[in-house]
C-alpha cells in the first residue's frame, strides 16, 4: 500500500473530471434522462404547422409536462439536426415523410403507441371553386398531377445539394417525360392565363409546387406565380379565390381543421402523393425508441 501526495490526488481528480466531461460531449448515451441531454427541448417547424398542433396533443397525450416545443421553421429545425448529428449529439425534432433529411441522417420515428400522430396522410390537390371553368386546361393537370414519395425525393435532394428549386424541378421534369406527358395528354394550352399557386415553405412543397409550375407554364402555356405563405392563409387564399391551387394539403390529420373550416369554399381533387408520416425524430445512434421514453 502506498500513499499519494495531496497534489497528486489533486491531479487525479482534475483528470477523472475532464474525463467524464469529454464522454458526455457528443454522446447520445450520456448519463442522465433524455430530457436532461435535450434539454427538454423538442425542435419544431412554424408555429401554424399542423404538425405543431400534433405535437402540442402528443405532449399532453404523453404527459410531458416538463418539456418545451421551440417554434421555428422548416429550414431553423434542419439546421438544428444537421449541428447535432456532426457532432452526434441528441436531438429531438419534429419530422415528416417525405423529406429530404431521411436521405442525408441516418433517423428513425419514435413510436407513437397512443396514436397521437394518427394515420399515415396524403397530399391532396386543393383548388379554388370555379378553376373547371376558368383554366379548364389547368385543372385538369392538377387533377392528373400525382407522382411517389421517390420522385419528390429526387428533387429536395438536388435543392439540398445547392440546386434552385426552380432548376431542380425543371431537371426533374425533363428526366420524367413520360410522367409529364401522362398529367397533360390532350390538353390544349391557354397562352399567358395567369395562376396562382399557392404553398407553405416544407421541404417537400417547395418541390411539389415548382415542378407544377414548370409543367403549367412549359406545356400549357400559364404564368404562374408562387404565393408562400403559411397553412392557415394557404387555405384560406383558395378559399376565398386569391390563390388558384395548391399541392400541398396533407390530410386527413394535418389540415383537418383548415378543410373542416373551409368545407363547400374548394375542391379536393384528390390525393397527388400517398404514403406520408408525421412524428418525433431522432437520429439511429439515440438510445430511445418511444415518445413514451420520454418521460424517463
Amino acid at each position: 500500500m502506498f500513499k499519494l501526495s495531496t497534489r497528486a490526488l489533486m491531479v487525479v481528480g482534475l483528470a477523472g473530471a475532464l474525463a467524464l466531461t469529454g464522454c458526455s460531449k457528443g454522446n447520445s448515451n450520456a448519463s442522465g434522462s433524455v430530457g436532461d441531454q435535450v434539454d427538454y427541448e423538442i425542435i419544431g417547424i412554424d408555429p401554424g404547422a399542423g404538425l405543431m398542433k400534433q405535437t402540442k396533443q402528443a405532449m399532453d397525450d404523453y404527459e410531458l409536462s416538463d418539456w418545451k416545443l421551440v417554434e421555428g421553421s422548416d429550414a431553423a429545425m434542419a439546421a438544428a439536426l444537421d449541428k447535432a448529428y456532426k457532432n452526434e449529439d441528441p436531438i429531438i425534432v419534429t419530422g415528416w415523410t417525405p423529406h429530404w433529411m431521411f436521405a442525408k441522417y441516418k433517423l428513425k420515428y419514435l413510436e407513437d403507441p397512443k396514436g397521437s400522430y394518427g394515420k399515415d396522410e396524403e397530399i391532396h390537390t386543393i383548388v379554388r371553386n370555379g378553376l373547371k371553368d376558368d383554366a379548364p386546361s389547368a385543372y385538369a393537370m392538377l387533377d392528373n398531377f400525382e407522382w411517389t414519395a421517390d420522385d419528390m425525393a429526387v428533387v429536395m435532394s438536388a435543392v439540398e445539394d445547392g440546386s434552385k428549386p426552380e432548376d431542380a424541378a425543371a431537371k426533374w421534369v425533363e428526366d420524367n417525360a413520360d410522367k409529364v406527358d401522362a398529367w397533360v395528354k390532350d390538353l390544349p394550352k391557354e397562352e399567358g392565363k395567369e395562376l396562382t399557386v399557392a404553398y407553405v415553405a416544407w421541404a417537400s412543397e417547395i418541390a411539389s409546387t415548382n415542378v407544377v409550375k414548370q409543367v403549367l407554364e412549359g406545356r400549357l402555356g400559364y404564368k404562374v406565380e408562387m404565393l408562400q405563405v403559411e397553412a392557415g392563409p394557404m387555405w384560406a387564399g383558395i378559399a376565398g379565390g386569391s390563390a388558384d391551387a395548391m399541392v400541398a394539403a396533407w390530410l386527413p390529420t394535418t389540415h383537418q381543421d383548415y378543410f373542416n373550416e373551409y368545407q363547400g369554399k374548394f375542391e379536393d381533387l384528390g390525393a397527388n402523393l400517398i404514403g406520408t408520416k408525421l412524428g418525433l425524430v431522432v437520429p439511429e445512434y439515440m438510445d430511445i425508441t418511444s415518445i413514451e421514453d420520454l418521460k424517463n
